[in-house]
């Protein structure tokens, strides 16, 4: 299978239907629409409801990528679910969805790498499907953010939104697929971005709980100067394992943190704005789901097709960053 390339066969994502805007955290948190627009370029973002949680969205956009794609629940031979807000501690998530789909052949785990762990599962799936190990597998970004959020913090609780999307890799054969892929973290930027409280260090207390340990906790300035350098270091050592140069670029789609990023990284690497993909106006930042959420709007709106060469880049707690070049 040495002429086999890995590729994404469809694609699919889902929204809560609720949406918290600009005007509705002005009455909660002493913050403007002005003041949010000019730091994120962010009007609004999905926010789910009480009594949902991330399986039904991830199992929603999954479904969705299944049918793109051609193919059976049942044919599916592993499911990476990349989320830092699980159902719950056991089992994974991606178990969940796994009974949620009836994909019962298949194998699941959880991704934890924040905002990169959709990179990083298509990165750990694709050497099994060019390998012939396996098939087909199922690649998510799910998150419900909004339940970490602390809503007396005007630096994060304007940023993080809910979301799911999903992408089907299988094999592929001439010049498309992953072209591609390289994945990379530095666990000593920990306190920059982190939710110290949940685990065997911080725990669940009344004490944590009531310090706010498990709400998201960020120093911004800190994390823009270091995710716009990673992202645009990991971006070109990818383009050019991929034999390919930034005018080659038909689509990039960097993860949707901040729009100042995303122009940043742009301008770094000398991609025309034209040529990149946002959202993040309407969905804020969805971490896992950011990159997946888009690439099914640009398949769903034809602003990506076939020959097309794609890349996407990523950087999230941890910290975590990671690139993709592909052919579609």
């Amino acid at each position: 299978m040495s002429n086999i390339r890995a590729g994404i066969l469809g694609t699919g994502h889902s929204y809560p239907e609720g949406i918290l805007t600009n005007a509705d955290l002005e009455k909660i948190v002493e913050t403007s629409d002005e003041w949010i627009t000019t730091r994120t370029g962010i009007k609004q973002r999905r926010k789910a409801a009480p009594g949902e949680y991330t399986s039904q969205f991830a199992s929603r956009a999954s479904q969705e990528a299944i049918e793109r794609a051609g193919i059976d629940a049942n044919d599916l031979d592993l499911i990476l679910c990349a989320t830092v807000t699980p159902d719950q501690i056991l089992p994974s998530t991606a178990c969940l969805i796994q009974a949620q789909l009836g994909a019962n052949k298949a194998a699941a785990m959880d991704i934890v790498a924040a905002c990169s762990g959709f990179l990083y599962g298509l990165t750990i799936a694709e050497p099994m499907i060019r390998s012939g190990q396996i098939k087909y597998a199922l690649v998510i970004g799910a998150e419900l953010l909004t339940r970490y959020v602390d809503y007396t913090d005007r630096s994060t609780c304007v940023l993080f939104g809910d979301g799911a999307g999903a992408a089907i890799l299988g094999p592929v054969e001439g010049d498309r697929g992953i072209l591609a892929a390289k994945i990379r973290s530095d666990g000593r930027y920990e306190e920059q971005l982190y939710a110290p409280g949940g685990g065997t260090k911080g725990g669940f207390t009344a004490e944590t709980i009531a310090r706010g340990d498990h709400f998201f906790k960020m120093k911004g300035n800190e994390v823009f100067k270091v995710a716009v350098r990673s992202m645009s270091d990991i971006a070109r050592q990818v383009l050019c394992e991929a034999g390919l140069k930034t005018d080659d670029i038909d689509l990039f789609i960097p993860h949707q943190a901040n729009q100042r990023i995303t122009e940043a990284l742009a301008n770094t690497l000398k991609v025309d704005l034209s040529r990149v993909y946002s959202n993040i106006a309407q969905t804020g930042n969805t971490s896992s789901a950011s990159i997946p959420i888009c690439l099914n709007e640009c398949v769903e709106s034809g602003r990506v097709k076939a020959g097309d060469n794609v890349l996407m880049a990523s950087f999230g707690g941890g910290f975590t960053w990671g690139a993709v070049a592909m052919r579609w």
